[in-house]
């Protein structure tokens, strides 16, 4: 995803870091240095997502993340903040951040939160049709037959990270990476686990599937 980022940062060798990686990724990346430069620059152009520094030199990081809350939804706001207090996270979520990665932080694992940040607020696919089965990945809603189905957030990011990839196979390394941020090879069932939860909500006989496919190797596709 070509997404615009803003990055809110004081540190000017930190933001340049962050501001090379990101562009590296393939994100368009602007830098602002105080809350003031960071709100004209929201203002002007509109960021999709703002990686936002709680202690600035001009004012305090929880005011600019109220204001960019209140003045666009659509703007996702990732902080990050040597404050580890849990008040400070509660605090900065509740004022509309989408999520909150303390410093020192992995560039990796960051990176994983943006994309999954990203994933989830801007959407690449709108609507998908995956058998009897209708996906809103804007509005995260999903109807089954025209009856609504309860996914869980997590179990939406691991069918829109498929639907991206349609026809295409994931390794559950790389789902674990991207859609839950883990960066160390690991031997877990958890992807398997959703898979298998998915597939009794969406599939008409979860024993035979015929969308979420298991690929040979330990990886997984979607046939819509």
């Amino acid at each position: 995803m070509n997404a615009h980022l803003l990055v809110v940062e004081d540190d000017a060798a930190l933001a340049v870091v962050l501001r090379d990686n990101l562009v590296f990724e393939g994100y368009t990346v602007e830098i602002a240095a105080d809350a003031t430069e960071a709100l004209t620059k929201a203002s002007s152009q509109p960021p999709d997502l703002v990686l936002l520094d709680l202690m600035l030199p001009d004012g305090d990081g929880f005011d600019v993340c109220r204001q960019l809350s209140e003045r666009s939804p659509r703007i996702s706001i990732v902080v990050l903040s040597a404050r580890q207090e849990r008040s400070d996270k509660v605090r900065a979520l509740g004022l509309g951040a989408d999520d909150y990665v303390t410093k020192p932080w992995a560039l990796d694992e960051l990176l994983a939160r943006i994309r999954a940040v990203l994933r989830r607020t801007h959407p690449g696919i709108g609507r998908m049709h995956i058998g009897d089965t209708v996906v809103d990945f804007s509005s995260r809603e999903a109807f089954r037959h025209g009856t609504r189905i309860f996914l869980t957030t997590r179990e939406f990011e691991l069918l829109q990270f498929l639907a991206e990839r349609q026809g295409h196979v994931a390794m559950r390394e790389e789902i674990l990476r991207t859609v839950w941020g883990y960066q160390e090879s690991t031997l877990t069932r958890t992807v398997d686990n959703f898979i298998a939860r998915l597939r009794r909500k969406i599939e008409s006989d979860p024993r035979h599937p015929q969308h979420i496919l298991t690929a040979h190797g330990g990886g997984y596709y979607l046939v819509p």
